[in-house]
């Protein structure tokens, strides 16, 4: 198990500057995008580091859903800055691009697809000293603080793929609720819906003691293991927060209560899915997002088509979970009942759709787009989609039921419409 430094509380932020005193860092390479520059999170970290003065550069070109080529850039200027510590302020996009950077300026003659997950890449091991990168999530959702593993659109293949190594991990989360009452609905939404499948996907995975061959050494293991007991307990929790709070930080943007629960409810589900892993819903969300066509969300200040992460994993969710209950029911049926559901004269044989129902109710109550079909998508898609998902192997594989490019179509498929 792999845990992270976590640092949570409202204003914690104001102590970034001493931290990297602390670690002696010289000179620091401070990464966000363009939107959260002039918010509050990164003002924050700002008069930290002015106020400790800390030596920086800003870089804050960092592309809302990260591709190789978003990437390649923030790598450029990690090494032509010869940073000996780093700063992620933002989602997701912005800690994984950080990952990324100090990963190939840290091994500067590597290729980039060295690192990048098999088959897609070499999936080789990272071998090389990182150095220290703090990160400051300021959405509710992606637990990137707490994981290595760091995600992007490779645009040639039109596939989402990844790197995934303990050695990119941040040596230190920042988890300051303030930082996410800035957040509009949609994100607090599809943020959420990230946590939740997160919590999910990671309870529900193919039981670490069934994964084999055991690597022939340690460094090969994967940062995805499968379901294991320390994970069970993160995941779960997790999940009852989010079953609690996460109407609540949608509907209220001033319920500062819902909102830091569900800050924390992110990097409690990351401790858990970086351990143990996702499986289907977020195996097939990456050619959700890779293959967007005209679709904007709505709350996100960006200049291209963008289905946001986490609207992508949940739409599968109901059809996903239908489909994997026949595999260990009880835990279906118990993330049912957490959810809300009434299980008392439940069949065990039906959990899957008492869990697919559940989570139709969730998402139609949050005004969720109805399936596939309201992003963009057609039954000409599917092969498509399907395509995309089969180099998803570093999740798919987690999935407890195997699966065939025929169940991917019907999934895909019954996902078009949800209600």
């Amino acid at each position: 198990m792999a845990i992270s430094n976590i640092r949570y509380g409202e204003g914690v932020t104001k102590e970034i500057g001493m931290d990297l005193q602390n670690l002696g860092a010289r000179r620091v390479c401070l990464m966000t995008d363009r939107n959260l520059s002039q918010l509050p999170p990164v003002k924050a970290v700002l008069n930290s580091l002015a106020k400790h003065g800390v030596n920086f550069q800003m870089y804050d070109n960092v592309r809302v859903e990260p591709t190789d080529y978003s990437f390649l850039d923030a790598i450029a200027f990690a090494k032509r800055g010869e940073f000996d510590a780093y700063v992620a302020v933002g989602g997701g996009s912005v800690m994984d691009t950080c990952k990324a950077a100090n990963l190939y300026a840290s091994s500067p003659t590597s290729d980039f697809l060295d690192f990048v997950n098999a088959p897609i890449g070499k999936g080789k091991p990272v071998t090389v000293p990182l150095k220290p990168l703090i990160a400051v999530p300021t959405t509710a959702g992606t637990g990137s603080e707490t994981t290595g593993v760091a995600i992007f659109d490779f645009k040639e293949l039109k596939v989402k793929t990844g790197i995934a190594s303990r050695a990119i991990k941040p040596i230190l989360g920042i988890v300051d609720p303030l930082h996410t009452m800035s957040m509009p609905e949609r994100v607090v939404a599809n943020t959420g819906f990230d946590v939740l499948c997160h919590a999910l996907e990671s309870y529900t995975a193919l039981p670490y003691k069934m994964r084999s061959p055991c690597p022939s050494n340690p460094i090969n293991r994967p940062a995805y293991q499968g379901s294991n007991p320390i994970s069970d307990v993160w995941a779960l929790h997790a999940l009852r927060i989010v079953a609690k709070y996460l109407k609540r930080a949608i509907r209220n943007p001033e319920d500062r209560e819902a909102r830091a629960n569900m800050h924390l409810a992110s990097a409690f589900a990351g401790i858990g899915f970086g351990n143990a892993g996702v499986h289907l819903c977020h195996g097939m969300s990456y050619p959700i997002s890779g293959l967007v066509k005209t679709y904007k969300a709505k709350d996100y200040n960006v200049d291209h088509s963008l289905v946001p992460h986490g609207l992508s994993v949940v739409l599968t969710s109901p059809a996903v979970f239908a489909f994997t209950a026949q595999i260990n029911p009880e835990r279906h049926l118990e993330a049912a009942e957490i959810l809300g559901a009434d299980i008392r004269t439940a069949r065990i044989k039906d959990a899957g759709l008492i869990l697919a129902d559940t989570l139709r109710k969730f998402l139609f109550d949050l005004d969720v787009d109805d399936g596939l079909a309201a992003i963009g998508y057609s039954k000409a898609d599917i092969p498509a989609l399907v395509k995309g998902t089969l180099p998803q192997e570093r999740v798919t594989k987690l999935s407890p039921r195997p699966q065939t490019e025929e169940d991917l179509s019907a999934l895909f498929e019954a996902s078009m419409k949800l209600y």
